[in-house]
């Protein structure tokens, strides 16, 4: 048994016994040591009092009033936002419930950097203690961007946006850096900054450093272990079993259903089933192809009986994957139920 991702709060949750995840105290106090609302030397009497007051109980009801006292007008909206996103968390039965819930409507009204760390405590629970380390870090596809940077005879790497960016600015050159620039990559090195089969148990050692780059290529292990997470990922929120296979290209003369895994890719899809002019250097933006098929298809829409969804990922001008897990949620051909 592994405990990775120690950080996430995952722990601090309740499993329910239909395997959803509900919402605790201790789940509640850990955004109250968070930057955002964590006291610091500065913080005024009234701040002091209404922090503790949560710690207490952390479901203790706050006025206005009281958040507008607050001394620092930043606090005070942070406290807003906080105590919005806890009423959203309180009202619904799970939180899975609640993610779901966030994407109907209107729109997002919670800080992206909130529901990226719920995709990561979902993951998490999903994997289990006694996961893979090579399906744990394509995980970290759900809620860490990606630096993408396509080496010689077009090896697709992906790295850590955030780990990269940190590196870049603090002048490190080491492995990842080179690896980016093409200096150290040979296929199975011994380099570690480079994840793969024969050293995935190194993964646990690191796993909330975020500093292991993958090959992303059609093909290659990592890409395969990221379907097998998707899968899981479906059939937790959808109860829907399904079977994902990378592809190369899209030759299907029947083609009635796609889901864009990202933004861009989704633009990419869209106009190459509306059979719009792409450009050679907006197609070189996908990363790998995908193929959805139903195992039980008692789930899907009639109109999609016995025919596959098409997915992809791609980068995006920066050079950037930023996966949309919700997307899999809200865009699959699933029959209504009565």
């Amino acid at each position: 048994m592994t405990n990775y991702w120690p950080n996430s709060a995952y722990h601090t949750l309740i499993v329910g016994p239909d395997q959803q995840l509900l919402v605790t105290d201790d789940f509640l106090r850990t955004y109250l040591q968070r930057p955002e609302l964590r006291l610091v030397p500065e913080s005024c009497p009234i701040e002091l009092s209404l922090h503790q007051r949560l710690t207490d109980n952390p479901r203790a009801g706050i006025t206005e009033g009281e958040i507008a006292s607050m001394a620092d007008e930043d606090i005070q909206e942070n406290y807003r936002v906080w105590l919005r996103y806890r009423g959203r968390l309180l009202a619904a039965s799970s939180l899975e419930s609640f993610y779901m819930s966030l994407f109907k409507g209107e729109g997002v009204d919670v800080p992206p950097l909130f529901v990226a760390q719920l995709a990561q405590i979902f993951i998490r629970h999903i994997l289990g203690d006694e996961a893979d380390p090579l399906d744990v870090r394509m995980s970290e596809l759900f809620f860490r961007t990606q630096k993408i940077t396509i080496l010689e005879d077009a090896i697709v790497m992906g790295a850590d946006d955030e780990t990269v960016t940190r590196n870049a600015q603090a002048g490190d050159t080491g492995n990842i850096m080179d690896l980016l620039k093409g200096k150290s990559m040979t296929m199975r090195s011994a380099d570690l900054d480079v994840l793969h089969e024969e050293n995935a148990s190194e993964y646990w050692g690191r796993n909330e450093d975020f500093d292991f780059a993958v090959q992303l290529n059609f093909g290659h292990e990592p890409i395969n272990r990221f379907c097998r997470v998707l899968e899981k990922w479906i059939e937790h929120f959808l109860g829907a079993k399904v079977r994902i296979t990378p592809m190369q290209q899209i030759s299907d003369p029947k083609w009635s259903w796609h889901v864009g895994l990202d933004a861009a890719a989704t633009e990419i899809l869209n106009k190459l089933y509306n059979k719009d002019l792409v450009e050679a250097e907006e197609l070189a933006k996908v990363i790998c192809l995908f193929r959805l098929d139903f195992v039980d298809e008692a789930v899907v829409a009639s109109a999609q009986l016995g025919k596959p969804v098409y997915m992809a990922i791609a980068m995006n001008e920066q050079q950037q994957l930023k996966l949309k897990p919700q997307n899999l949620l809200f865009n699959l051909p699933l029959a209504k139920v009565s």
